[in-house]
Formats: C-alpha cells, structure tokens, sequence
C-alpha cells in the first residue's frame, strides 16, 4: 500500500476525505462493510473466500529463513516448510493471477518483455532479481500504477485493463513503508478500512486483531517517529492486510531492516502468510530471503524470465550461468563431457551418471570442491578465507591452472591464507547448466 499523493494530504489536514491510495479497498471494491465477522485471533479475516483456507497450518512455517546465511539451508528448510503446510492447507487452489504476454516500454528501453506468469491461490511467489531487472515494474503494472503496452493482467478471473489500482483488491507493501508521521500506529492501520467505510467498531477490532498477528498488541496509540525499523515494518504490513486482499504485493519489504531483523521477520512472515492461506506476489534482491519466504521463486534479468522453479528446483539445478552466478555460485567454465567425466579449464571433473556427451556450461558448487590429500589432487593457493557463520568457511582458491574456485569448508580444517593445498570433485555436486550466456 502506498501513501497518498501530496493533495490528498492537504485535503485531510484540511478536514476532507481521503481518497484510496493504491492498495486500500475502496467502497465496493474488496469487502462490502458491515461483512459478517468470525471471532478468532484472525477473525478479521475473510473464512469464505478462495483463499482464506488456511488458517489451520498455522503452525508450520519451514523456519527457511535460518539458512539465509549462505542460502543452501534456507532452500532446504524452506522446501520442508512448504510441503508441511501444504499438508494441512491442502495443494494451492485456482490460478488467481495471470500475466499473458505483458510488455512495458520506456523510451527505448524494453523494461518487461512479452512476460506470463500464473500464481494460483495460497502461494506465495518471490520474484528475484538484479536492479533494471523488471521486477518492481512488473509489480506496478499488477497493482495498477503502471500501463502495459502490451498484454493482458488477469485477477481472480478478470481482465484488469482500465481498472485504477484501488479498485483491484490488492495489498501493496513498499521498501520504505511510506506510513503517515501525523497519525498514529491505529490510524494508520485503520486507513484501509475508512476507505471501505468501515464502522468504527469494526475498525477498532479489526485493528487490535492484526496488531496482535503482527506481534505489536496494545500499540494503537504509539507514535509512528517513535517505532524501530522493524516495528514500522510491522505496522505497515498490518496496513496493507486490513481491507483482507486478494493479493498481497511486497516490494522489498525487508530491505531497510539490518541483516538479524530481516532474517527473524521473514520466519515471521512466512508462517503469517501460511497461517492465513495468502496468495503473496513479492519482489527482492536478495537470495536468501526469496528462498526462506516462497513457495515458488522467479528470476528475472532485462524484463524477461530466466528461471521458474521451487526454491530447492532453482537451487539445485539453476537454468543458466546468468541464474548460477545472480545465486552467488562462481565455479562455472565451459566444458566437454565425455563419458563419466568433463574436460574443463580445472582438468577432469566427474559428472553426475547419465549426463550427456557433448559441450556445455558446467558448475561446481563450492560444497563439490573438497579438500585432499591425494597426490592426484588439483595443487591450489589459498588466496582468502571468509567466515560464513557457524563453522563454515569459504575459501578462495587460485588453482594451478584455470580460472579460481570457491570452496566450503568446516572451520576446523580451514588452511591459512597462502597455504598450498590440494582438492578434488564431487560429481553430486556437479550441474550442467541449461544454456549458454
């Protein structure tokens, strides 16, 4: 949800209506005022829509965002998560979002090209991506704040084509929360909820319930100056959830926080979304966090996809070097497979059994170059050492011949810098990337 413009400001202070901000239901839009209400800590909550299932997986929330630290563990957990929930929730439902074919141009720049996605109900999909990517534009043109110039948006089964943004029933969350300073924690959360003409009661009860989801019970009266990063974060997530969207939209909804809130917040979210079955459409740069929060998790580069997968899918198997290397993954080199090996810059590297003879992009996750003592090993200089967390460490490694490598090691057998070593290959950890760059 966004602030209002400039003028609607003025016209509040001067006493007259606001006017819906994009993000906000308005009259007629969303929910109807005066809707029956079930009481529950989420009673606000709609119970008879599509996607309103899933308030009994409330307990499980993958707890992905521990592995944020260098990204493999949050994969895996967060895929653990996933399949948990969906085990009480039941599969995702209907398709409720369609992109066909949409195009944005600025000038002589092409920001999206040609891009379809679905994301059915009770998801949430992250897209990622490096800036100029086209995420955050493809977020605007869902929420109606950008035309497309080509293509269709389809919400829960209707062409939005001239349809304004606080007419579509969508929650919109930006990096900077944009909260009103003038108002506090209550009447910011309540904006929503005026702008449906909501009575005050409801407005009021709805207000506590979310307070109390977002962890912030008895904050109504607190100033807005007077709230850390991570509790403003809060109440703006609150905010964007009060007219109950169709669709909640996060546009790098962590990116102001520093890295210990962001990663104890995007647990928090994920189990929020899963407990109240919401279909969520966020954006951010940063891998770790995509993979802890989605379901399924989208990257882009130059307006157009370049992988759609599961966090562990995309992970695993990244489509291209462009995707390996936006993951962080550098040991990537041409190469030739022939048999159960491939002939690379770093010498013979085994490859998984069955891979196809013939040339290819390789990759080698830094967990797939390991530490040896064997003769036959590829002599390396150890050029850094960087502590990962725990008692992992990565090493960068100047090999004898080749381009350099990155390896994972426990912090027990760390070498020093300018250590001579040797390693060697593991085939599991060997990928054949989909295309070339």
């Amino acid at each position: 949800m966004t602030l209002p413009s400039k003028r609607q400001a003025e016209n509040r202070e001067g006493g007259q209506p606001d006017r819906p901000a994009p993000g906000d239901a308005a009259p007629g839009g969303t929910e109807r005022a005066g809707a029956a209400e079930r009481p529950s800590r989420t009673g606000w909550w709609r119970r008879d829509g599509a996607w309103s299932d899933g308030a009994r997986g409330a307990g499980a929330s993958g707890d992905g965002a521990r592995g944020t630290e260098h990204g493999a563990r949050g994969v895996d957990e967060g895929a653990r998560g996933a399949q948990g929930v969906r085990g009480e929730q039941g599969e995702p439902g209907e398709r409720l979002l369609r992109l066909d074919g949409v195009t944005v141009r600025f000038r002589d720049r092409v920001a999206l090209d040609a891009v379809s996605l679905d994301v059915t109900e009770r998801q949430t999909v992250c897209v990622l991506g490096p800036s100029g990517s086209g995420k955050s534009t493809l977020l605007r043109v869902v929420a109606g704040l950008q035309a497309a110039d080509a293509g269709q948006v389809w919400l829960a089964g209707r062409d939005q084509a001239g349809v304004p943004a606080h007419r579509r029933g969508v929650g919109l969350m930006f990096q900077d929360h944009q909260l009103f300073p003038q108002r506090d924690v209550a009447g910011n959360v309540a904006f929503g909820l005026r702008m449906r003409r909501a009575g005050r009661g409801e407005a009021d009860r709805t207000v506590a319930e979310l307070l109390d989801l977002v962890g912030l019970p008895g904050a109504q009266r607190r100033a807005i100056t007077a709230l850390s990063g991570g509790e403003q974060q809060r109440v703006a997530l609150a905010r964007a959830l009060a007219p109950r969207p169709k669709l909640l939209m996060l546009d790098e909804p962590l990116g102001q926080l520093d890295r210990s809130l962001r990663e104890r917040l995007v647990v928090e979210l994920r189990q929020m979304f899963r407990q109240l079955g919401m279909t969520v459409l966020a954006v951010t740069h940063d891998q770790g966090e995509a993979f802890a929060l989605a379901d399924r998790v989208v990257v882009m580069r130059d307006g157009l996809i370049a992988q759609v997968g599961t966090p562990l899918e995309v992970w695993q198997r990244p489509a291209s070097e462009f995707v390996a290397r936006f993951l962080g993954f550098d040991n990537v080199v041409d190469a030739t497979v022939q048999g159960a090996s491939a002939v690379t810059p770093w010498g013979e590297v085994p490859v998984p059994v069955g891979t196809s003879t013939g040339t290819c992009q390789l990759l080698v996750r830094p967990t797939g170059v390991r530490l040896t003592s064997a003769d036959d090993g590829l002599p390396c200089v150890v050029r850094a050492r960087t502590f990962r967390g725990g008692l992992g460490v990565s090493l960068l490694l100047q090999p004898e011949r080749g381009p350099t490598l990155e390896a994972a090691c426990s912090l027990r057998e760390a070498p020093a810098e300018g250590d001579q070593v040797r390693v060697a290959f593991l085939a599991e950890d060997v990928v054949i990337l989909g295309g070339t760059e």
